[in-house]
């Protein structure tokens, strides 16, 4: 589906990406980790087409459409259904897109008033009413309490039998919940990619081990 080749994304003196290949195909959710810095979100912005790279190219089979879901979405002064309705989309599909993420009960609350895990909610909605193929999510459960990151996890399973996910993640027991195949960052690199069974029961490299034993990668 998306494929970088040698990509490198430089940012005034540092590298934000370095030479960095990886294939990403159809199916369960792909999931980032890595310390911060490691280059999770540069990835997905250049996925999204956010990023230009350096050097190296990112090449899709085909164009699907695309959207993206970042840690903390803006949310407009407006209420929970019009931040949907935006999207150029009906009452109908605002009304489905809602229940979907459990916020039919918010419809006309204003947004911004919204708690964070209702916000984030929210913002998978509004990206889901562009009908996207592939779903880029940047740490969507980042700081959320226990009961709106199971909220945010069950979305993201309703919708990835349809739509890949590729999401950015520090919790490893989301990545072991949620993962098909999950993506080890280091520096920009990849440092291990591999399916997420084999991934955590028989890591292949030193890196791969300290991660998940909780240690830092330097």
């Amino acid at each position: 589906m998306i494929c970088f080749e040698e990509v490198t994304i430089a940012a005034g003196s540092g590298t934000l990406l370095d030479a960095l290949s990886l294939s990403i195909g159809a199916g369960a959710p792909t999931v980032l980790i890595g310390p911060n810095g490691a280059g999770k979100t540069s990835l997905l912005r250049a996925a999204m087409g956010l990023l230009e790279p350096t050097r190296g190219r990112i090449a899709w089979d085909g164009e699907p459409r695309r959207a993206i879901v970042f840690q903390r979405p803006v949310m407009l002064r407006r209420s929970a259904a019009a931040n949907i309705r935006f999207a150029q989309v009906g009452a109908d599909r605002t009304t489905e897109l809602l229940a979907l993420v459990g916020l039919a009960h918010a419809a006309d609350r204003p947004a911004r008033r919204l708690s964070a895990g209702e916000q984030q909610r929210l913002a998978l909605a509004r990206a889901l009413a562009r009908d996207p193929a592939v779903l880029f999510l940047d740490e969507p459960t980042a700081s959320l309490d226990p009961a709106s990151t199971k909220a945010i996890e069950d979305v993201i399973r309703r919708v990835s039998g349809r739509i890949k996910v590729v999401l950015s993640t520090h919790d490893l027991g989301e990545a072991r919940r949620l993962a098909g195949d999950v993506v080890l960052l280091h520096r920009g690199k990849v440092v291990e990619a591999a399916a997420a069974s084999c991934f955590f029961d028989s890591p292949r490299t030193d890196e791969a081990r300290k991660f998940i034993a909780g240690e830092l990668l330097v």
